[in-house]
């Protein structure tokens, strides 16, 4: 088992960045990216990378966060609920959803991204943002505000399987 965090907190804990992974083709056997994605950078040259080290047939699975789902209903009521624990943030919703939406990948993209080495299953939605600076004691109440629709869902898990044969290469369209 090997973990990847571009950012690692604790002593002694080492850092590598998904496109510098130096492990030889198809010698891992499964992956799991759990809230991360969203931030690799590059992202295209990353998602090949780690096909490659993918066994063919290989599961991906993926818990992420969909910024493009993110808008001011969800940014508001997260603030709010921040607001709630006692920590003032000082931005609006829309400055917040701005500022997400401004340096982070939509799930679209990295689907679309995934789609040239994997098979990619169709998302499930649910909640998320309890698990942003809020806690777990939050979830069922996020939860609610999915069912009755008064959010959207900004969660998302999803399986990619790695593709067999050959990689596919981003050929850029004009």
């Amino acid at each position: 088992m090997l973990a990847i965090d571009p950012e690692p907190r604790g002593e002694n804990v080492e850092s590598v960045a998904l496109l510098d992974l130096d492990e030889s083709a198809a010698s891992f056997d499964a992956a799991v990216a759990i809230t991360s994605l969203h931030h690799v950078e590059p992202l295209a040259e990353s998602l090949r990378r780690l096909a490659d080290v993918l066994r063919p047939g290989a599961p991906l699975l993926i818990d992420e966060f969909d910024v493009g789902a993110f808008d001011q209903v969800a940014a508001a009521w997260w603030l709010e609920r921040r607001r709630t624990l006692g920590v003032e943030d000082g931005r609006t919703a829309d400055e917040l959803v701005h500022e997400r939406r401004s340096h982070l990948h939509p799930l679209h993209r990295i689907i679309e991204t995934l789609e040239e080495q994997f098979e990619v299953g169709a998302p499930v939605r649910g909640a998320y943002l309890y698990r942003w600076a809020l806690g777990p004691e939050l979830r069922p109440e996020e939860e609610d505000a999915l069912a009755s629709g008064e959010l959207p869902a900004v969660g998302a898990r999803l399986v990619a399987r790695r593709r067999a044969g050959p990689l596919v290469r981003a050929v850029s369209r004009p």
